[in-house]
């Protein structure tokens, strides 16, 4: 088996060790015989976003989102017919906020962003910043469980970004703030999913702190339309990790 992997503008957008998410992915899957292949799309390159199991995208400075935007417009309708068709996505941090509807600069400008999530941010001088915990939605927590085989249905990170970040009326969050800000610090929604597609603020990196995520993200890459069983590994220390950090912000 093997999983072909999208690394969206790392020459930019490789904020707080997020590049870290790729290479768990990675490890995870060849522990279980899982040949991974990374390909890097640069800004200004042309890839085609079609030929792809798996598109990340990581967080960056905000002095970065004008520059991202006008590369993203050349591929943002490939971007949105490939998680259509049920092609895995993983946004993180400012990575998030661009491929929502728009981004209401701190002047008052409004920029179009890709519009995968149904999301849209408004930017100010207020800044999330610490340790979050969060309950995943009720319809992703059975997938973490046979994904992760275990019980865990909590996701940890650490949020660091500016502005307020809202899910429209059709938008569904990743889950409920336990502790922290989250998306806008007011509704306790964090993030977004939309079919394979989960964008987020958790940093850290996300998929170090919660293998059961990562998981669920390497199950639904080998088979977005069918669940797969994927072989359990040794996760003692990971989760000891994760319910320690929980138990901290509990």
């Amino acid at each position: 088996m093997r999983i072909r992997v999208c690394h969206l503008y790392p020459d930019v957008l490789n904020l707080y060790g997020d590049r870290g998410n790729l290479l768990v992915f990675q490890r995870r899957a060849q522990w279980r015989g899982i040949e991974v292949d990374v390909d890097q799309i640069l800004l200004g390159d042309q890839g085609d976003i079609d030929s792809y199991d798996f598109i990340f995208i990581g967080g960056g400075a905000d002095s970065r989102r004008t520059l991202v935007l006008k590369n993203l417009e050349k591929i943002a309708p490939y971007l949105i017919d490939a998680v259509e068709k049920g092609v895995v996505l993983l946004a993180v941090g400012l990575g998030f906020q661009l491929l929502g509807r728009y981004i209401k600069a701190e002047d008052g400008s409004v920029i179009p962003g890709a519009g995968v999530f149904d999301a849209y941010t408004e930017m100010d001088d207020s800044r999330s910043v610490g340790d979050i915990l969060l309950e995943t939605t009720a319809d992703l927590q059975e997938e973490l469980k046979k994904a992760g085989n275990n019980d865990i249905t909590t996701l940890i990170g650490f949020e660091n970004h500016s502005g307020h970040t809202y899910l429209s009326e059709e938008g569904k969050p990743l889950g409920k703030v336990i502790k922290g800000k989250g998306n806008n610090g007011e509704d306790r929604t964090e993030g977004a999913h939309y079919k394979n597609a989960f964008g987020t603020f958790l940093h850290g990196p996300l998929l170090a702190k919660n293998p059961h995520f990562a998981d669920l993200l390497l199950a639904k890459s080998l088979s977005p339309q069918e669940e797969i069983a994927l072989k359990p590994l040794d996760d003692r220390f990971e989760i000891l990790a994760h319910n320690t950090m929980k138990k901290r912000l509990l």
